[in-house]
């Protein structure tokens, strides 16, 4: 198509379809053909089936064969691609909002069909330069019109701002509550942190459907690659936060060693609780600042999150699991001093399943990184029921971008984690010594006194020395525990509190694990 022509839709779909007609600007002819495709029968039912079919035959590799092209469009050039506001789906109508459209680029070279949806039809949307205002001897220009998109992203009414974005293999996020993107989540996580390299399918084709207001839509989402096909039904609404309700029926296509439900995806280079990592001006540097469990038991655990020196896996085992997510908790602006990315807003992330999920496992990666550009965080939930062909998994799950987490626990929580040399300020350190201090905030802590409360502490291996937890003297209802720990070798060292009434011996407070690695290590 030449630079100077722009396509112009039809009355009737500016009103149907929810797009804004575009008018030809001055020179410019109006359109050549339609935005939409011929209309064709859907239901998530057909989906899936879709996706059971994709899974028994051989998978095909998606990238597109104008990569020449698109290489070309490099970050520089990709940031000159603008998407027109008048071009967005639903832009007219008051039941869904409004949706932009990415274009590919040297980043995201593997094309995806987006598709709406309306009264059981669907229509696919036909690629068009004239949706991009890009400059006139733009590379992107050379591409035909059937290439594709590289995604999406969902607007505010405004159009001024986006609450949820899918771009790039089967990743999506959302800006959450406090309107700042940060973590991502993905359709499915396979083989990560295994010796043989990761697969990182991709969602291959979209449908979407007014969900009945402008802050509500309904996402179908057909995925792909070597090992595995899926679709996806997500039901998404802002409101304060994002919720995110998701029924997923994954076919694996080959067996499967570590396939991971409900993937979670996050960057910690380093934190309050290990300021030797801390290179950099800012005090702390992470998208997420720990995971939080709760157990098919009851138990509500808090994991800080660690840069470690070398890839670890940590698997906690568990049944019908209520939820887990990674969470920002730390919400001062003080402890980042970041005005740019604002690390203080990322979004907290949990994971809430529908139905019993069975046997299985929350697992956390943690992956070394030296630089905040760079996701080193992955948990997920690993089935114990393989992944086998012709064996279709289908899980619901409810997912929360929220600020906190979205069901209290009636229990205190650790708010800050601490480390540094052990002993005591004016006598000798001890050699190979580390203190730990952990400040726990909220539940019934504030009716408790000085010397009413004990902390329990448990090592993996190791000596532990001078524990106790008392109230900050400026903050009552704020308890702190502390602990020595003193621990040889190489391997890390696990570390299990709570506290507890000296009373009752009813726990006061979720527990806090933490992986630790001594200052000796060389690992």
């Amino acid at each position: 198509m030449s630079a100077n022509r722009r396509e112009v839709l039809a009355g009737f779909l500016a009103g149907v379809l929810g797009f804004t007609a575009l008018a030809p600007r001055p020179g410019q002819a109006a359109a050549d053909g339609p935005f939409l495709g011929t209309p064709k029968p859907f239901s998530f039912d057909d989906l899936k089936d879709q996706a059971r079919r994709l899974a028994a035959s051989p998978w095909q590799d998606p990238r597109s064969q104008f990569s020449e092209i698109l290489e070309r469009i490099d970050y520089d050039a990709f940031q000159k691609i603008v998407f027109r506001r008048d071009a967005s789906l639903f832009s007219s109508r008051d039941d869904a909002p409004p949706v932009q459209l990415f274009h590919l680029g040297r980043y995201f070279q593997e094309p995806c069909s987006i598709a709406v949806v309306e009264n059981g039809q669907a229509r696919e949307i036909h690629y068009r330069k004239s949706y991009f205002d890009m400059p006139d001897d733009h590379v992107a220009r050379k591409l035909p019109d059937d290439i594709g998109f590289a995604g999406f992203r969902v607007m505010a009414p405004s159009q001024k701002t986006d609450w949820l974005a899918f771009l790039g293999a089967a990743y999506f996020r959302s800006s959450g509550a406090l309107d700042q993107y940060g973590l991502s989540a993905r359709g499915v996580a396979i083989d990560t942190a295994l010796p043989t390299p990761e697969e990182f399918p991709r969602f291959t084709g979209f449908w979407l459907e007014s969900g009945g207001t402008p802050d509500r839509i309904i996402i179908y989402a057909l995925m792909d690659g070597p090992s595995i096909a899926g679709a996806f039904r997500m039901n998404c609404q802002k409101d304060g936060g994002v919720i995110m309700d998701i029924d997923a029926s994954l076919h694996p296509r080959k067996p499967i060693k570590r396939l991971g439900v409900a993937p979670l995806t996050s960057m910690f280079w380093y934190g309050e609780n290990d300021r030797r990592q801390a290179v950099e001006w800012r005090p702390e540097i992470h998208d997420s600042d720990g995971l939080a469990m709760w157990t098919g038991t009851g138990e509500r655990i808090w994991r800080p999150l660690n840069n470690p020196r070398r890839v670890m896996t940590n698997s906690f085992l568990d049944k019908d699991p209520r939820g887990f997510g990674l969470l920002q908790r730390d919400r001062n602006f003080d402890h980042y001093q970041d005005d740019g990315v604002f690390y203080d807003k990322r979004p907290s992330v949990w994971v809430e399943p529908k139905g019993g999920w069975g046997e299985g496992e929350v697992q956390l990666v943690e992956i070394p990184t030296e630089d905040e550009i760079h996701d080193n965080i992955v948990a997920y939930w690993v089935p114990r029921q393989p992944a086998v062909p012709g064996t279709p998994l289908d899980f619901s799950y409810r997912l929360h971008w929220v600020a906190d987490e979205p069901f209290s626990a009636g229990l205190g929580r650790a708010v800050d984690t601490f480390s540094g040399i052990g002993g005591i300020p004016g006598q000798p350190r001890p050699p190979g010594v580390t203190k730990f201090v952990v400040d726990f905030e909220g539940g019934d802590l504030k009716r408790y006194q000085r010397g009413e409360i004990d902390a329990v502490v448990n090592l993996s291996r190791g000596e532990l020395g001078l524990f106790d937890a008392y109230p900050l003297a400026n903050n009552p209802g704020r308890f702190r525990a502390f602990f020595n720990v003193k621990a040889e070798g190489g391997e890390p060292v696990d570390i299990r509190l709570y506290l507890r009434s000296k009373a009752g011996g009813d726990a006061l407070t979720e527990t806090w694990l933490y992986q630790f690695f001594p200052i000796s290590s060389s690992a």
